[in-house]
């Protein structure tokens, strides 16, 4: 297998209300070997954590040189990346309705680190379903998030 397979996750508990916790988690899988990362922050959203997830994970790779195949259960991420992104950049960092895009900034750094990597796919995995790696991906997304509510 000559490929980095990434399953990402994130979360929010209490999405868009005040002092809530967010947590992400990814797996990445090259060969027999498995990494595994997890963060979290307070007050976000579960978009930014899904973002966030991604970023991070690209972030820790040593190589742009082998091919990255990335399975999310978020669509927001697999059609932004695959889609949306390429409209809002020839717009100005605007949606089709005319209006800011949200979260832009990190947008534009998962797109810049994506455009770093030789190869690089965004694929859709339905959640919750049995999928092991996204399972696990999820379940660090938790840990992340209880260790933020630890830590209030």
């Amino acid at each position: 297998m000559n490929e980095i397979i990434i399953y990402c996750d994130g979360g929010c508990r209490g999405n868009q209300s005040d002092h809530n916790v967010g947590g992400w988690g990814a797996i990445l899988r090259y060969g027999d070997k498995v990494k595994e990362l997890h963060g979290g922050m307070r007050n976000t959203t579960n978009n930014v954590m899904e973002l966030t997830a991604a970023i991070r994970s690209l972030e820790s790779l040593k190589t742009n040189q082998i091919p990255v195949s990335f399975y999310i259960d978020s669509a927001y991420v697999v059609n932004g990346m695959n889609s949306w992104i390429h409209g809002w950049i020839k717009k100005g960092w605007k949606t089709a309705g005319g209006k800011p895009v949200k979260n832009k900034e990190l947008w534009m750094h998962l797109n810049a680190l994506a455009e770093k990597q030789d190869k690089i796919t965004f694929n859709k995995v339905k959640g919750h379903h049995g999928v092991e790696y996204n399972e696990r991906a999820d379940q660090l997304a938790n840990l992340a998030m209880d260790e933020q509510e630890k830590n209030c």
